[in-house]
């Protein structure tokens, strides 16, 4: 990791779905040697409401 720590690039909500973590961890194996890092969490407001987050390493 570069000494400018870890930059948040793009952040989404969407509807929450089972299987959406799926699409993270895929996407967290195959990019990880291009410096990007994908994130998913819940909404602390709407528990319905996913909130997925693109970063640079």
């Amino acid at each position: 990791m570069s000494d400018k720590g870890i930059q948040t690039l793009a952040t989404v909500s969407l509807d929450n779905h089972k299987d959406l973590y799926k699409i993270v961890d895929l996407l967290n194996r195959t990019l990880k040697y291009d410096d990007l890092m994908f994130g998913l969490a819940l909404d602390e407001k709407d528990k319905q409401q996913a909130v997925f987050t693109i970063y640079r390493t």
